[in-house]
C-alpha cells in the first residue's frame, strides 16, 4: 500500500506520522506460510510470487486462485499478509497468490525507469497467470495495484472478478493514481533526498514507509517516475468489480465517480485514510464476501 500524502492519518501539528497499518495485526506465528516461487518476465526482469494454500491443510480450494497485488512501496507481506487480508481468504478456503511487484518485495529491482509503469506491471501480472497454469483467476488490487489490476483485466479474460482498492476519482480525471493528492516528482524527490528530515510533508509518508520496509529508494523513484496517466480502458472492464476505498482516504476521493466509469461495479467504503483503511475488519471481510459470492 502507498503511504497517504501526509505519511498517515494527520496529528494536530500536522506533521508526517510514521506509515502503518491501521487496526490490531494477526500474531507472526499467527499469519499463513508461504511457498515463494519466480519467473523471469518479458524484460528479463525476475518475478516472486508466494503461494498460501486453503485451509485447514488438505482443503479443496472454495474456486478459483485470489491473486493479490500490493500497492507502492509495499509488497505481499505488509499489504495482504500482514493486516490478516490472506488469512482471512485461506481460512474461507480460498488458494491466495500475492505477487510482488517489479521493484518491490523480494522481486526484481531495475533502477532504469524506462522498465517501470503499471502496463509493464500488468503484463508481470498476465505472465504470473501464465505461470500459473490457472483458467480463471478472481483479483485484488490495492492502489498502484489496483490500477495494474484494472488494466490488466482490461486485457485478460482470466480474470472473472476484480477488487480494486485505494482508488477513486483520480483513475477517471488522471489516468490512474490520484496526482493531485502528491505529484509524482515528489514523491521522487522524497525518495531519492540524501536527509530524510528534509522531505515535504506531503510526500514524507513514502519516504518513511521505504525506510521502515528497508526498500530499493532508487527503484522505487524509477516507477514513481513512470507512474500511468493516459486513459484508462475501464469499458473493457467487463468483469464484477468492488470499489474498496477508505472514507478518508486522500487517494481515493469520490470512488463514486469510478464506479460509474466501470460496466458492473459496486462501492463499499470502510473508515480510515490510504494506510488505515487495509487494517480495518470490514476491508478484508469485503473482499472475502465478494470472492465468496457464485
Amino acid at each position: 500500500m502507498a503511504g497517504p500524502p501526509d505519511g498517515g492519518r494527520s496529528s494536530g501539528c500536522g506533521r508526517a506520522q510514521t506509515p502503518s497499518v491501521g487496526g490490531p495485526r494477526p500474531a507472526a506465528e499467527d499469519l499463513p506460510r508461504a511457498a515463494t516461487h519466480a519467473f523471469t518476465s518479458f524484460d528479463g526482469t525476475v518475478i516472486r510470487y508466494h503461494v498460501y494454500e486453503a485451509e485447514p491443510a488438505g482443503t479443496e480450494p472454495a474456486g478459483p486462485p485470489v491473486v493479490l497485488h500490493h500497492g507502492f512501496v509495499a509488497d505481499t507481506f505488509t499489504n495482504w499478509s500482514a493486516p490478516g487480508i490472506v488469512g482471512a481468504l485461506t481460512a474461507r478456503g480460498h488458494r491466495v497468490v500475492g505477487i510482488d511487484a517489479r521493484g518491490h518485495g523480494r522481486s526484481g529491482k531495475p533502477h532504469d525507469s524506462a522498465r517501470y509503469g503499471e502496463p509493464a506491471m500488468a503484463r508481470d501480472l498476465s505472465a504470473l497467470l501464465d505461470e500459473l497454469g490457472a483458467e480463471h483467476v478472481r483479483l485484488a488490487g490495492y492502489s498502484m495495484g489496483a490500477v495494474v489490476s484494472l488494466l490488466a483485466a482490461a486485457a485478460d479474460d482470466r480474470i472473472t472478478r476484480l477488487v480494486a482498492g485505494g482508488v477513486g476519482a483520480g483513475i477517471v480525471e488522471m489516468g490512474g493514481l490520484d496526482t493531485r493528492a502528491v505529484p509524482p516528482e515528489g514523491i521522487v524527490a522524497a525518495l531519492t533526498a540524501e536527509d530524510p528530515s528534509a522531505v515535504g510533508p506531503e510526500a514524507a509518508g513514502f519516504r518513511a514507509l521505504a525506510d521502515a520496509v528497508g526498500a530499493d529508494r532508487a527503484a522505487l523513484a524509477a516507477h514513481a517516475a513512470a507512474v500511468h496517466q493516459g486513459t484508462m480502458p475501464l469499458a473493457d472492464v467487463r468483469v464484477p468489480v468492488l470499489v474498496l476505498a477508505g472514507d478518508e482516504d486522500p487517494l481515493a476521493v469520490r470512488p463514486s465517480v469510478l464506479v460509474d466509469a466501470l460496466p458492473d461495479a459496486r462501492l463499499l467504503t470502510v473508515p480510515g485514510d490510504h494506510v488505515a483503511a487495509v487494517g480495518d475488519p470490514g476491508f478484508a471481510a469485503a473482499i472475502v464476501d465478494f470472492f465468496s459470492e457464485n
